[in-house]
């Protein structure tokens, strides 16, 4: 049950839980162009995804609007790999939405991309979005697909268009290479379906070239801006151009920034000890 916080925090509009969720992210919003050690929304125009002639003329145009909206990243660490984040009860994105949606007859969809990170440490940064406000996510067919397809089809379908903005040559260089990727063929991807999300756990070490390109910019981190895109690839006339489903910036984030976290939380535990989560609000 909700405190007296919490229902005022749900007799509010509907995108208030979404502001709350920003707000009490590990990692914080900033700037666009000035911040530093957090996240921004780039503009869609911002990335070239392929565009409605791909197929006869292998021309790309600016992705645009996005489908779903931002609603927070997570900077986080632990003694072991944190799976399936949006499945544990105290997920404060989670928590928000349960809590705005006692007096709310509709209950947004979020998908979570966790791009986990190994090391001594376990780190993974989670990059929130959720649906916009009176859209289903069975508006896009190509995403509506993605979201109840196979672990197959996904695989062959997640895609990642990434750009340096700020940081060292050899690094634009490295990830240059490969600005656009099918993250379900380069990387190990596991896909955690509820009722009303979608997790994507990206497990970066289980690839020898993304280990690399990520060792690389985890040595000049705190110099480094990159943009981050995600979508579903298209392949047919009928599936484009293509659509950002969501983009996030990360600007000269700092390691030893990340929150701790446990690394093991059942489905049932209510703790506000293992998540940024506050036990009296949404």
């Amino acid at each position: 049950m909700c405190s007296l916080k919490q229902m005022k925090l749900s007799s509010t509009a509907t995108e208030d839980w979404r502001e709350e969720a920003i707000r009490r992210g590990s990692l914080k919003q900033v700037d666009l162009t000035t911040g530093s050690n957090g996240w921004a929304a780039p503009p869609g125009d911002h990335f070239s995804v392929r565009g409605a002639n791909y197929p006869t003329k292998k021309s790309k145009s600016p992705a645009g609007e996005y489908l779903l909206d931002p609603a927070g990243v997570d900077w986080i660490r632990s003694n072991g790999r944190l799976d399936h984040l949006l499945a544990r009860r105290d997920n404060r994105v989670m928590s928000a939405i349960r809590c705005g949606s006692e007096s709310d007859q509709s209950t947004p969809f979020v998908i979570a991309v966790n791009l986990q990170i190994p090391g001594r440490e376990h780190h993974s940064v989670v990059f929130y979005f959720s649906s916009k406000e009176g859209d289903s996510i069975e508006s896009n067919q190509l995403l509506s697909d993605f979201i109840n397809g196979s672990d197959e089809y996904r695989d062959g379908r997640f895609k990642i268009v990434n750009k340096i903005v700020k940081g060292p040559r050899i690094l634009k260089a490295a990830v240059g290479r490969y600005s656009a990727c099918l993250l379900g063929k380069a990387v190990r991807c596991s896909y955690h379906r509820g009722a009303d999300y979608l997790e994507v756990d990206v497990d970066i070490g289980s690839s020898a070239v993304a280990s690399t390109i990520l060792k690389l910019a985890l040595g000049c981190v705190k110099a480094v801006t990159v943009d981050l895109g995600f979508l579903v690839e298209g392949k047919t006339e009928e599936e484009l151009p293509e659509k950002l489903f969501g983009a996030v910036r990360i600007c000269q984030m700092e390691m030893s920034s990340a929150m701790f976290v446990g690394a093991a939380a059942p489905a049932a535990a209510i703790s506000n000890k293992v998540f940024p989560v506050d036990s009296d609000e949404c």
